[in-house]
């Protein structure tokens, strides 16, 4: 075999109460099948010691044949492939020392202990069965369910939802790899399987061509890109002459567009307190944005937003925007997703063991961005900056003062408005009427200079006019 086989094992059969060992191979498809023991042989399941291939070749085998139990397993090192293969072939026709058994055992291969992997994660309860999912598809990527599992993505995909980007390796040939980052969702097959669907990255949206028979006008083009979604029910045209009702979303971080059936949008009766009348449900299942007042955070606090269906999350989110008369159609600030539908994360109490306030956190619930000095790096050096806090996870993101005036030009934060004249002094460096002429920004709560920063302004004043000053 030309590729590198040293990290590689190959699986190998055999029926129970026969001698003959057949190598067990697996198509694209998932299919389980038999053939020759040739090392040659493209199709042989090799093994890569640090994948869980034989975790989704032993659900598949358990799933399609129906007697599992009359089949024994053994695997060998692809490196040296016909050496050991000829030398097992022998010790099971002729199993007649301990020697023989011996080298049969360090050979075999028990189901139960790669099933029993699968078993642990398929004890929660999820919308998809993981037994039905073909996660043998999935390594074709370079993505297995461990990393999966690890990174937090698996019960997204097992939910319906779609997985964070992620970085891909696609093998065209030996010479060529392709390497990328995309998301990845679950595929309902005909035969009641799941498959892996890719959502590569794309350039920009793709709003001048019709999506299935919809065409966009330009307030169209103008919602979706600054809300992330259409805000109307578009017809769309998915089987020729039939119209199908949708919601239509923007992925932001592939620029796909994502459709929902109008048919499958559920509307809560409460949303955080408040009961939605049925004007406003009416208008949510349209895809409009609705304005919602008074609503209450897990924090306790007030806040007021809009309430909108995103298709790419498949359910309600927040947007906080600036004027509440604008209506669906307007420009926004930035699109905070907050999912209704799924518990709203706790605000952490502390940020890099510094005590938060009631009111920074109400601020940060709120989606705005706050101000927080006194903290520390390891050397014991204190610093400054600005926290906000990330809906999807739950914790707390930093930006330095530079990557805030950056982000709060672009409009992508939300300024804490109750912290913004002592931030200005703080961190910016601008000053009062009584602090103007001190070259240093004062600290927290000082509203007059230090005697340092009086003295350093007297001298730079007498330099500029030559005159001594009083």
């Amino acid at each position: 075999m030309k590729e590198d086989l040293k990290d590689r094992d190959i699986l190998l059969v055999k029926e129970k109460g026969g001698n003959e060992l057949k190598a067990a191979k697996m198509d694209n498809d998932g299919k389980i099948t038999q053939a020759k023991p040739d090392s040659e042989n493209p199709d042989l399941l090799k093994i890569d010691k640090n994948g869980n291939i034989l975790e989704n070749f032993f659900d598949n085998f358990m799933r399609q044949v129906k007697n599992p139990t009359q089949f024994e397993f053994f695997r060998v090192p692809a490196e040296k492939f016909q050496e050991v293969v000829q030398k097992l072939q022998d010790a099971l026709r002729n199993p007649d020392t301990a020697e023989k058994k011996q080298f049969i055992d360090m050979h075999r291969v028990e189901p139960n202990d790669y099933l029993q992997k699968q078993a642990q994660t398929s004890e929660k309860s999820y919308a998809i069965d993981p037994n039905l999912v073909d996660w043998y598809k999935m390594e074709k990527f370079g993505i297995t369910r461990d990393s999966l599992e690890k990174s937090g993505n698996l019960e997204k995909m097992l939910d319906y939802r779609k997985t964070d980007l992620l970085p891909v390796t696609i093998k065209i040939d030996d010479e060529t790899t392709i390497r990328t980052d995309a998301r990845f969702s679950l595929r309902k097959q005909d035969d009641g399987s799941f498959a892996p669907a890719i959502h590569p990255i794309r350039h920009k949206p793709d709003l001048e061509r019709p999506y299935f028979g919809v065409t966009f006008t330009e307030e169209d083009k103008q919602n979706l890109l600054k809300t992330g979604n259409l805000g109307r029910i578009a017809e769309a045209e998915f089987q020729k002459g039939v119209k199908t009702p949708i919601i239509l979303s923007l992925d932001k971080l592939t620029n796909e567009l994502i459709a929902c059936r109008a048919d499958r949008i559920k509307i809560p009766e409460n949303i955080k307190g408040v009961a939605l009348n049925e004007q406003q449900k009416k208008e949510l299942m349209e895809g409009k944005a609705v304005w919602i007042e008074n609503m209450t955070s897990k924090t306790g606090a007030n806040f007021s937003a809009y309430l909108q269906f995103n298709a790419d999350k498949r359910g309600l989110e927040f947007r906080f925007d600036n004027d509440k008369n604008v209506g669906a159609n307007l420009s926004v600030r930035p699109n905070l997703n907050v999912c209704p539908n799924q518990e709203q994360k706790d605000i952490p109490k502390t940020f890099r063991k510094k005590l938060l306030t009631e009111d920074q956190r109400s601020s940060l619930g709120e989606g705005k961005t706050v101000h927080i000095d006194g903290l520390e790096d390891r050397k014991g050096k204190k610093y400054s900056g600005y926290i906000t806090l990330n809906q999807e996870t739950g914790k707390i993101d930093f930006m330095f003062p530079k990557d805030y005036k950056d982000a709060l030009a672009a409009g992508k934060v939300i300024p804490d408005d109750r912290h913004k004249t002592q931030v200005a002094v703080n961190s910016e460096g601008k000053t009062n009427e009584t602090t103007k002429k001190a070259n240093e920004p004062l600290d927290k709560g000082q509203t007059q200079p230090t005697e340092k920063q009086a003295k350093e302004e007297k001298q730079e004043q007498k330099k500029k006019t030559g005159k001594k000053v009083s």
